[in-house]
């Protein structure tokens, strides 16, 4: 089989290319429509073209024309991959001539199946790129650690080890090369630290799964949270003092549930992504009635992903939250959860601490739950105080969002407006229910911004979102609200 694939990226290109090469594609490439018409007067005829839409030269809708104007190229299967979101545009290129489409970033599983269902491979191969490893590159500058990652991630038949390297600067000469599926990145390192490298990494690949590999010290602690607020998608406590045995051992029970965690595998995610676009409401859309009553209270759940979330979401409304108090869970130790309210309190520009316990609740304040303590509200709903308690975990979290839901639900009743954002598991749902139930609103973060859509996901496929939305859009919509219920 053969295929063109068409993208000013080199690097998109190459993850394309990588894929269908996987399922015995041939594969010439193009760098934009007009380059690929020139490519296609020479190769034999190709059996799909993947199309990006923006580029020089002529972009992907004019090349979609010309190839359905030319009686030559009609039949051929299309392709348009793109890092277009809007139906009305999707629904442009589709009457232009596409097969199909598929929006950036996906996943390889994603990509696979679109080809199954246009009939250009079968459902044995896909099942053999869904089982293709998760491609790991290990950036660390302690030998040891690199030995003992390397070999015990190579234990596991779904991840294998693509590279590594001893410092940031390293790492980024690496990635110009061929992108890894995540890269698991050392912290404090000499040449380049990990934070460094990580601002550069997003820079130049946005939505590359980066997930900190650190030390609990107190210096370690400040930087894997910078780290986190600046886009990592998750971290890891590096052990200490102990022997190989037992860092092997942490590495399998931690390391790698974190890595599949940011990197869906298998036929089961193409399934939900599919599911998930016939039952979550559209963004923006309301899928339940959005509260009336005036707001009392902002409750905020998050995990992974949670710290750069919050550092987008809490500066687009709490300057509108002046009277209304902000309560955050984020799943996360207590090593960390001091330095994040600091830093987020720097981005905010409004007070952002730590609960204590008695704490009083006040407008204007955005409070953030103790890592390994619940956090709920307790006193009047005029003036609420903070309860702090070492409750069994709920969901295997502690602090847990919905003992906070639950919480507001009972104080504030129709009063409360909650948010969940991205996060692994179902911490949220339970509490989201009782909200709702009391008259509330819900807001959930949409799949494609979240880094993983567990938490945002389960509320929004129970249908008791208010509005499914994009990260960027969060704050707006709470501010509006705050505004209109203030």
């Amino acid at each position: 089989m053969r295929a063109l694939v068409v993208d000013d990226s080199k690097p998109s290109r190459s993850i394309v290319s990588r894929v269908l090469r996987d399922l015995n594609f041939e594969c010439a490439e193009a760098a934009n429509g007009a380059e690929a018409l020139t490519v296609l007067a020479t190769m034999a005829r190709p059996d799909i073209i993947t199309i990006n839409w923006h580029m020089p030269v002529m972009d992907g809708l004019e090349l979609i024309r010309r190839l359905r104007a030319d009686p030559a190229t009609r039949g051929l299967r299309l392709l348009m991959i793109s890092t277009e979101h809007d139906r009305e545009r999707i629904a442009t290129v589709l009457e232009a001539g596409a097969d199909d489409y598929v929006a950036k970033p996906f996943t390889p599983d994603l990509l696979v199946r679109k080809l199954v269902d246009l009939g250009v491979c079968g459902d044995a191969a896909a099942r053999t790129v869904t089982r293709r490893p998760i491609r790991v590159f290990v950036c660390d500058d302690s030998h040891t650690i690199r030995s003992v990652l390397t070999a015990t991630l190579a234990t596991d038949p779904d991840l294998r080890v693509a590279g590594s390297a001893v410092n940031g600067q390293a790492c980024l000469d690496a990635l110009t090369s061929e992108l890894p599926d995540v890269v698991l990145l050392d912290v404090e390192m000499p040449v380049m630290d990990g934070l460094t490298a990580l601002r550069e990494i997003r820079r130049r690949h946005p939505r590359l799964p980066v997930v900190m590999f650190s030390s609990l010290t107190e210096r370690g602690a400040k930087a894997t949270v910078d780290a986190l607020v600046a886009g990592a998608n998750d971290y890891v406590a590096k052990p200490t003092g102990l022997n190989p045995e037992d860092v092997a051992a942490r590495i399998r029970s931690e390391v790698i549930t974190r890595i599949k965690s940011v990197v869906p595998r298998g036929e089961s995610t193409a399934a939900v992504q599919a599911s998930d676009q016939t039952r979550v409401a559209l963004p923006g859309r309301p899928s339940v009635t959005a509260g009336r009553e005036r707001v009392r209270g902002v409750v905020i759940a998050t995990s992974t992903g949670g710290p750069a979330a919050l550092a987008e979401v809490l500066p687009g409304f709490v300057a509108a939250a002046e009277q209304v108090p902000v309560l955050v869970v984020q799943h996360m130790p207590a090593t960390f959860t001091g330095r994040l309210a600091e830093s987020l309190g720097k981005l905010c520009g409004v007070p952002v601490r730590e609960a204590a316990e008695g704490m009083a609740v006040k407008g204007g304040e955005v409070l953030l739950a103790p890592g390994g303590r619940h956090m709920l509200l307790a006193g009047m709903a005029v003036a609420p105080r903070i309860r702090l308690t070492e409750d069994p975990p709920e969901n295997s979290c502690r602090p847990a969002a919905d003992v906070l839901f639950r919480s507001a639900a009972r104080l504030w009743g129709g009063g409360t407006l909650a948010v969940v954002l991205t996060g692994m598991g179902r911490d949220g749902l339970q509490g989201s229910r009782a909200i709702v139930d009391a008259g509330g609103s819900v807001l959930a973060q949409d799949e494609f911004t979240s880094v993983v859509w567990g938490m945002p996901g389960e509320v929004a496929r129970a249908g008791i979102a208010a509005a499914v939305l994009p990260l960027g859009q969060i704050g707006v919509e709470v501010a509006l609200r705050l505004r209109k219920r203030g």
